[in-house]
């Protein structure tokens, strides 16, 4: 069984990470971009990847409302329903309902401390992401503290659509399941991303690509025989919900990883 980090011990390495991860932005040039590898609340160890090849990849995926089960996406099985389940998913959609009050107009987010995630990259919807409530998340799920608030682009500025709750990467299903249970939303991760080589990065952006999160290259041996990097995971676990969507937990049953 692989052991836990103490608390004091993933504070310590959060907080080394930001301080990495911060200046490794700057040397990026793109002052505006909240890069969410920041993201206590999705801790990613030493297989997680760095860099804006990496968050812009990732981000067209975690962009799109109902996101395609593949290789590149990991989601967690859909349990049978147990007492008590759906009064307490039922409260954690009010709670992020009552969060959305707040946040209607974009601005006041950015007050409290939300930033955009590559404001500059275009999706479809774009996550303000809360370092402190990532932070947080790491460490106890509170859902008045989302990590990110999920806006759609419109031609006057952001509209509100949801938010996302973050967990850390080591997290069991059944640790997930305390925080929200598995019978009614689903978990999911980012995974098996391969780098392209530094001199074949627009590769990412062909047409039916080799490379990147939407690349037929899904195993460490194929990305290496391709001269790529691979990645097991990007980022940790992330749930999101749409309290006023037909749809709340983002994805339609039956979207479990088999």
């Amino acid at each position: 069984m692989r052991p836990k980090l103490t608390l004091a011990a993933c504070a310590i390495l959060a907080l080394v990470l930001i301080k990495f991860l911060s200046a490794q932005q700057q040397e990026h040039s793109q002052p505006a971009a909240h890069d969410m590898s920041s993201m206590e609340g999705m801790d990613m160890g030493h297989d997680s990847a760095s860099g804006d090849q990496g968050m812009n990849a990732a981000t067209q995926m975690m962009s799109s409302h109902h996101m395609d089960m593949g290789p590149h996406m990991k989601m967690t099985e859909l349990r049978p329903m147990q007492n008590g389940d759906q009064r307490r998913a039922a409260q954690v959609v009010d709670e992020a309902r009552e969060v959305m009050q707040k946040y209607q107009d974009y601005h006041a987010a950015l007050n409290d401390g939300f930033k955009i995630f590559l404001p500059n990259v275009p999706q479809k919807q774009y996550h303000f992401t809360n370092n402190r409530y990532g932070f947080e998340a790491a460490f106890r799920f509170n859902p008045e503290h989302p990590t990110s608030l999920l806006y759609d682009k419109t031609p006057n500025g952001y509209k509100l659509a949801g938010v996302m709750y973050t967990a850390p990467a080591r997290d069991s299903e059944d640790e997930l399941n305390d925080r929200i249970p598995l019978s009614i939303a689903q978990w999911h991760e980012h995974v098996n991303f391969c780098f392209p080589p530094k001199d074949r990065n627009a590769e990412m952006w062909q047409k039916n690509p080799k490379f990147g999160m939407a690349g037929s290259i899904s195993t460490k041996d194929a990305c290496e025989a391709a001269g790529g990097r691979f990645v097991p995971r990007v980022f940790g676990w992330m749930v999101h919900v749409y309290p006023n969507d037909k749809d709340v937990w983002g994805m339609g049953p039956g979207m479990h990883h088999d």
